[in-house]
């Protein structure tokens, strides 16, 4: 069995290794030739991004294609390549999987959101999700693919979690009342994918995330607890005063459901909160 990974990042590492450890091969695309050694060196075949022609001779071989480049002002990148290397390989995959955000929600007010929702993304870079999820699905209709669309919230793990920005100095605890949000751990995203790859399913759409949503706030002062650190002070939210990727961040609230992807693909978190996902990083810290 072979994976192709078009973006091979937190994500995208995490599930090859995840896969490779049961026997598939993986090959990913990459932009920066700094990037092949590392690649090599965790047994993945690198493929430069856009050589359409190298990226049509792995497909061939492939099963399973994961997408986890972010769209830009025109479009889906892996589009762009994917959809005539696919073309030209005759190739027919189980299954594709696009990564996109539950940004594309849009602000519930506290409110949950599930796959039916209607989409009201707030920004420039959640549009272009919406934008990109729709040309994924109408590929995957026009060509006779089985895409599926995970919709994710912030994703943490091992290096990159409240920990990182407490030891930092950048960790803040911005605070407004009723404002939650949902959070998945990396070990929890790739399991979710793999349920997925095991069934298929055309035009499946899910949202990948824990089971409590929770403030900002409560996750750092937690975190800062658990390593003996300095609990930062409260900080009142203040939009104009965020750079615009933490003003995006506060201007929404959602509790996100994770209901359909329990029911329909047997998935369950294993880190079910930010205690256990926080709790297991700092094991693992302690080990090494």
């Amino acid at each position: 069995m072979r994976l192709f990974v078009y973006g091979y990042g937190f994500a995208g590492r995490t599930l090859a290794r995840r896969l490779t450890a049961k026997g598939w091969q993986v090959s990913a695309t990459y932009r920066d030739e700094a990037a092949i050694a590392r690649m090599t060196a965790e047994g993945v075949d690198p493929v430069p991004a856009l050589d359409k022609e190298a990226v049509a001779a792995r497909l061939a071989q492939t099963q399973a294609i994961l997408v986890t480049a972010p769209p830009g002002p025109e479009g889906c990148p892996a589009l762009q390549v994917l959809v005539p290397a696919l073309a030209t390989a005759s190739a027919f995959p189980d299954w594709i999987g696009y990564l996109s955000t539950t940004g594309v929600y849009g602000d519930r007010r506290g409110g949950w959101a599930f796959e039916d929702s209607r989409l009201a993304a707030q920004s420039p870079e959640g549009a272009r999700r919406v934008g990109a999820e729709r040309d994924w699905l109408e590929v995957g209709r026009g060509m006779g693919l089985t895409v599926t669309i995970h919709r994710l919230p912030g994703i943490y793990g091992p290096g990159r979690s409240a920990f990182e920005r407490l030891r930092e100095g950048r960790a803040r605890r911005i605070t407004t009342p009723g404002q939650v949000f949902s959070r998945i751990h990396v070990e929890d995203l790739a399991a979710g994918l793999e349920a997925s790859i095991a069934k298929p399913r055309a035009g499946g759409v899910y949202n990948l995330c824990d089971d409590e949503p929770a403030p900002n706030s409560v996750v750092i002062a937690h975190a800062a607890r658990l390593i003996g650190l300095p609990v930062p002070p409260e900080e009142p939210l203040d939009l104009d005063a965020l750079s615009p990727p933490a003003r995006r961040f506060y201007a929404e609230t959602k509790r996100v459901s994770n209901a359909r992807a329990k029911a329909e693909l047997g998935w369950r978190p294993a880190y079910p909160t930010y205690r256990e996902g926080l709790a297991a990083i700092l094991a693992a810290d302690q080990t090494r």
